[in-house]
């Protein structure tokens, strides 16, 4: 009869366990608060990431389609309020965000893509026609001649936590044809980088 009795005690503890709904609160929220905390800030880190990542491009966006409505030529100082405008929109400070507007054209003689002009604020330099290579599958069907405006964006990011992710950079980048005239003018001429 012991024999038989032995092999129930165990399920008889552990329904027992299972049933019983005492417990301390302060020791069960010490346990799982932790768990808790570090969940809060993964989604808020991430979400924070997504949403800095549409704002950048937003901000891209903008810039671009407002070279693209542009009908005089476009100088330095136009340059520079594009940038403050960028990283007013992009609440970043100047060392973190970088900036860089190109005007690239087609020559469907060479089958290739040529840099107008470029400029660059807040760091990086300036686009040149031998970088050009890398952006060949990025850049649309054009007819020969047409002109495309390049706009690069770059920000640090730093998280507000530390839950795995480290700081990075968030690039940007978009392009547009010109609305209302066939080209984006420099100021001072097509110049042409080499």
């Amino acid at each position: 009869m012991f024999k038989r009795l032995l092999p129930l005690l165990p399920r008889a503890r552990l329904r027992a366990f299972g049933k019983d709904t005492r417990g301390y609160v302060t020791v069960e929220a010490m346990i799982v608060l932790p768990a808790l905390l570090w969940l809060f800030g993964v989604g808020w880190v991430y979400f924070d990431v997504f949403r800095q990542q549409s704002v950048n491009q937003k901000a891209n966006y903008t810039i671009g389609d407002m070279l693209s409505r542009q009908t005089d030529p476009v100088d330095d100082s136009y340059i520079d309020s594009a940038f403050n405008l960028l990283k007013l929109l992009n609440k970043a400070a100047e060392p973190d965000s970088s900036m860089r507007v190109s005007v690239v054209q087609y020559r469907a003689d060479g089958d290739n893509w040529r840099v107008q002009w470029s400029e660059a604020r807040g760091g990086g330099s300036a686009l040149g026609t031998a970088d050009l290579t890398g952006y060949a599958e990025r850049l649309p069907v054009v007819s020969d001649a047409a002109q495309l405006i390049l706009v690069e964006t770059w920000d640090e990011y730093a998280p507000v936590f530390q839950v795995g992710l480290g700081d990075f950079t968030i690039k940007t980048y978009s392009f547009t044809a010109p609305r209302y005239a066939p080209q984006l003018v420099w100021a001072s001429g097509a110049e042409e980088s080499a």
